[in-house]
């Protein structure tokens, strides 16, 4: 990153905050935590401080927490681990869900298990309501993700915890977007099992959490070999990464105002971009995480518009799918075109992001549109 990139690519990835690394570093002499000797012994005891600092951070008790190595693995584990055991049934998620959850959802859903797809509104929001109504006796499953990673629209996770309380199904949700930016307490909101990523909010990437309401009997591991984690993740731990998050965590109560900065932040964003012609919001600011800001230049071509900010890293749409060809299925699903889901652009803020550097982010976009619009042909 050069010194006159402006990076508002947060939903992608944070930078590590310099606190974060400091204490990785000093982690990084750790011994296994799985060793009986005294450095084992030490190292052991910083993994559990951190368990503590996690788990505690979303309302749950340390020994509910298993450490993964991402959100995505946490989704996968929750998933496929909490339904190991049981026939093919019924299965409530959203179409605008996040491959970590569709995928395995869908491995499901061919080996026989039902699966209602649901359709967010024109918001990207998918009611408590719509989410509830199909749910039925043998639904054993409900995956619902508390801010969505392209548009940064926000679920009702309590809403539908509540009126789950009693049924059979597991109440998963992918909080990986929401760590840094909402409140999160797996008791109040009714949450089985909850997905944890630390590179959301300026920790490290590679490591996770998968943190459990319900106890761990439930679930099966994907993996075996070394009986870590109480069996669920097996796989000799990395101390520095799991520091790393907990240090992250930390920091986010350190900057408690964070989220109020960056929401202003955002919608002085959208001011300077809503005087470009064409240009349409994807979600509503009052429905919507405060740091992702999603927006459609209609008329325009959307791998010009990118090729065209050169001093500007924004995305498309989500990282973890945007080698591929295919236009945003969550863009889509909330009724835009595939023409339209090319031609968009998502602005994501941290709390490192300057005023100074949305200005300049307008001005570029501005005029990068101003461009391709100048080289298009005139109605006849």
């Amino acid at each position: 990153m050069s010194d006159q990139s402006i990076y508002l690519d947060h939903a992608a990835t944070t930078p590590i905050d310099p606190v974060v690394a400091e204490q990785m570093a000093q982690a990084l002499h750790l011994a296994n935590p799985a060793s009986a000797h005294s450095a084992g012994r030490l190292a052991a005891e910083r993994v559990e401080q951190a368990r503590a600092t996690v788990a505690g951070h979303v309302g749950a008790a340390s020994e509910q927490l298993i450490w993964t190595s991402g959100a995505t693995e946490a989704d996968n584990l929750a998933i496929l681990g909490g339904l190991a055991q049981q026939a093919p049934a019924h299965i409530v998620t959203a179409r605008t869900e996040h491959k970590a959850v569709l995928d395995p959802i869908r491995q499901l859903e061919r080996g026989g298990w039902r699966v209602t797809w649901l359709k967010p509104g024109a918001d990207g929001v998918v009611a408590a309501a719509d989410v509830l109504a199909p749910v039925q006796a043998d639904t054993r499953l409900v995956s619902v993700m508390h801010v969505n990673n392209e548009t940064g629209a926000v679920q009702d996770i309590a809403a539908i915890g509540r009126q789950l309380a009693d049924h059979p199904a597991l109440f998963h949700v992918d909080a990986a977007q929401s760590l840094a930016w909402l409140p999160i307490d797996i008791n109040a909101m009714g949450i089985d099992l909850l997905a944890l990523s630390a590179h959301k909010c300026h920790g490290p990437p590679g490591i996770g959490a998968l943190v459990m309401r319900r106890g761990l009997v439930r679930l099966r591991p994907l993996m075996h070999g070394g009986g870590q984690e109480r069996g669920l993740r097996p796989g000799t731990l990395a101390p520095h990464q799991i520091v790393g998050f907990a240090a992250a965590v930390r920091r986010l109560q350190v900057c408690a105002d964070a989220p109020d900065r960056v929401r202003a932040l955002r919608e002085h964003l959208w001011a300077g971009l809503s005087r470009i012609s064409g240009v349409i919001r994807n979600g509503q600011p009052q429905s919507t995480a405060p740091h992702i800001l999603n927006a459609t230049f209609a008329g325009l071509n959307g791998e010009s518009l990118l090729f065209g900010l050169p001093g500007l890293m924004v995305s498309q749409g989500s990282a973890c799918t945007s080698g591929g060809q295919e236009s945003s299925y969550v863009l889509r699903a909330l009724g835009r075109s595939d023409a339209e889901a090319r031609a968009s652009l998502r602005l994501s803020l941290g709390r490192t992001t300057t005023v100074a550097e949305i200005d300049a982010a307008v001005a570029q976009i501005s005029n990068a549109a101003a461009r391709l619009t100048a080289l298009q042909p005139e109605a006849a």
